[in-house]
């Protein structure tokens, strides 16, 4: 089975602090996901922060005229830096 990454690097004109609790909050995921993707949060009582083992379902709609329900759980986080889902 292969294993795929997808890493990026992106500059930003804010502090790291600002940025991470920025990414780091679920209720954002809908603001750095392209409008195209029509990914709407289903799950309720989102935390201020992620957390590991936290699991978020969500609405998207990756190809025209297909919508589907999406389950992520968010495996590791180092604070500050990154985290995986």
């Amino acid at each position: 089975m292969a294993f795929y990454q997808l890493r990026r690097q992106q500059h930003l004109k804010s502090d790291l602090q600002s940025v991470w609790e920025f990414v780091a909050s679920p209720a954002n995921l809908k603001k750095i996901t392209p409008a195209s993707m029509g990914f709407d949060i289903v799950t309720r009582h989102m935390p201020a922060q992620m957390y590991e083992g936290m699991i978020i379902e969500y609405n998207v709609k990756p190809f025209p005229m297909y919508r589907a329900r999406w389950v992520t759980e968010i495996t590791h986080i180092k604070q500050g830096q990154y985290f995986v889902d």
